[in-house]
């Protein structure tokens, strides 16, 4: 219980995709498929790419790169699989950043025609694939939260309840013992003002376990 920032704490709404989607193109018999999906989590984002190996088991390449949680999360990784140093990974990376995009993942399934594309060329096909994959992606928005767990006696039940209703929470839990416990996700950019407003209704009388906000 109590207040738990999550990976993100910046205070913004921000673009997620909505389901998978891909794209293919070829250059010099080369054919590269390019997958996206929305990852939550890191679980997730190494499933998304495990599931693609084994369905394209004679391609040459599955190379990948996520972002997870906000566009500003550091939460991130990718992967040449295979090919040179920097030539996959990293330009897909860079395509997603600059996207605005969060909870992200794309890979790239290569199929080698032959003729050898060089370090430029494997960069600039790398990052079209993800450009284009991008292109007409489904979206939606997401609101960055973060977890507020809270303790306060019965006398207070029906003032938090009406405080909570005029806030954009979800994921609700409460559990009845001596005194009531809740823990909910809330807006983050709603976060200070519901702290605030938890202490006034219930006279100072409700407990954070652990120190609401943490210094910057």
């Amino acid at each position: 219980m109590g207040l738990a920032v999550t990976k993100n704490i910046e205070n913004q709404t921000y673009s997620v995709p909505t389901g998978s989607f891909q794209t293919e193109f070829e250059i010099k018999r080369s054919k590269f498929l390019t997958f996206v999906g929305c990852a939550g989590s890191k679980p997730i984002a190494d499933d998304f790419v495990r599931k693609l190996r084994l369905q394209h088991p004679k391609a040459n390449h599955v190379c990948w790169a996520y972002i997870i949680g906000s566009p500003k999360s550091t939460e991130r990784s990718m992967s040449d699989d295979g090919e040179p140093s920097g030539t996959a990974g990293m330009p897909m990376l860079k395509v997603l950043e600059h996207s605005g995009l969060g909870d992200i993942v794309v890979a790239v399934v290569r199929y080698f025609g032959g003729i050898k594309l060089g370090t430029g060329g494997l960069q600039r096909a790398y990052s079209d694939a993800v450009s284009l994959v991008l292109q007409d992606l489904p979206t939606q928005n997401r609101v960055t939260r973060i977890t507020f767990g809270i303790v306060y006696d019965y006398v207070y039940e029906g003032h938090v309840s009406r405080l909570l209703s005029r806030y954009d929470v979800e994921n609700i839990s409460t559990n009845y013992e001596q005194q009531i416990s809740a823990s909910l996700d809330v807006a983050k950019s709603q976060s200070k003002q519901l702290e605030k407003e938890l202490i006034n209704i219930t006279a100072g009388n409700v407990k954070f376990s652990k120190p609401p906000f943490p210094c910057p």
